[in-house]
């Protein structure tokens, strides 16, 4: 009987509970020492499987996709970003693709809220002065930062996340701003200002939190050009994707004065970061933790095992791209 259980390929560690209830319900196959599998293995081991359970280090091309039609059914992946799926390519060779929306807002808003606060107050520079042992006495000029209170937030994609950072935001009296692809109704706009062209709305980012999806339209969105049309010394936050900032645009903003300090989570070839970003004191970056919780770990597995149930009941399944 336990053998006519579906096979699920686990490409990556996740939560221990959601291991548990993975090898409970299907036949898994678990990534105990949480390897990235190179293309030519995950395609190998695909084959073997009825679906995959996968995190945005496993990239699913077209290629790889025609190579594994017609063996798994489902692609669930533990993410709610999944530009490492080819989409259209998999709705062509039957392939169905979840993802975890809604499960990641809060604690995403949260950190985007804490890059607005630690950039504001100088948090990576101050860490470093107390470790290094540069604190010697405390006077009135010391590591001055800027108050957010009244400044202006931009949000660069009013989704989820978006409008759960502009909440945040009121809470310690910002006027926030937007731009979306489109207008949101008055009741999800969190009181904010929308902005039809994103030039209008770089122009009152006193801070700008970029929170929209990766596109061709988005990246490389914050280049050289647009970084202009910041306020003097503004601030940059970025939760969403690296490749929507021009690294070498900002890093020369930031070293230069014109933007103030950033906060980022996300990195353009992540891990393998510019190195241009390390030696900045005005930079406050995390290893893309932005959902690092355990509630939120838990609630994204909890999502894909959703999926995966619905798929092999034949229903349709709650978070599907396809």
């Amino acid at each position: 009987m336990s053998e006519q259980r579906p096979k699920v390929l686990a490409t990556r560690k996740f939560p221990a509970d959601i291991e548990a209830r993975l090898s409970s319900e299907y036949r898994a196959t678990l990534n105990e020492t949480d390897r990235i599998y190179p293309p030519e293995e995950l395609v190998a081991a695909a084959r073997e499987h009825d679906a995959v359970m996968c995190c945005p280090s496993e990239r699913f091309s077209r290629e790889v996709l025609e190579q594994v039609a017609g063996s798994i059914g489902i692609i669930a992946t533990y993410s709610v970003g999944y530009e490492h799926i080819d989409v259209p390519a998999a709705r062509d060779v039957g392939i169905v693709v979840t993802y975890t929306p809604d499960v990641l807002t809060d604690a995403t808003a949260d950190t985007a809220m804490l890059f607005i606060l630690a950039a504001a107050r100088r948090g990576a520079e101050c860490d470093r002065f107390v470790r290094s042992g540069g604190w010697d006495r405390w006077h009135t000029l010391l590591m001055l930062g800027t108050h957010v209170s009244g400044k202006r937030l931009g949000i660069l994609g009013m989704g989820r996340i978006g409008q759960a950072l502009a909440k945040r935001a009121r809470g310690f009296d910002m006027p926030v701003h937007y731009h979306n692809r489109r207008r949101l109704p008055p009741e999800q706009e969190q009181g904010a200002t929308f902005h039809a062209d994103p030039a209008d709305l770089l122009a009152v980012s006193d801070f700008l939190s970029i929170n929209c999806p990766s596109s061709p339209e988005t990246v490389r969105f914050l280049n050289a050009e647009r970084i202009e049309m910041l306020p003097e010394g503004a601030f940059v936050v970025n939760t969403a994707r690296g490749n929507i900032v021009d690294d070498e645009a900002l890093i020369a903003a930031l070293r230069s004065g014109r933007v103030a300090a950033a906060g980022l989570d996300v990195f353009d070839n992540e891990p393998n970061l510019h190195p241009g970003y390390l030696d900045l004191d005005n930079v406050f970056m995390l290893p893309h933790v932005g959902s690092a919780t355990h509630e939120t770990r838990t609630a994204m597995g909890d999502t894909c095992l959703a999926n995966l149930a619905a798929f092999f009941a034949g229903r349709p399944c709650p978070q599907a791209l396809t």
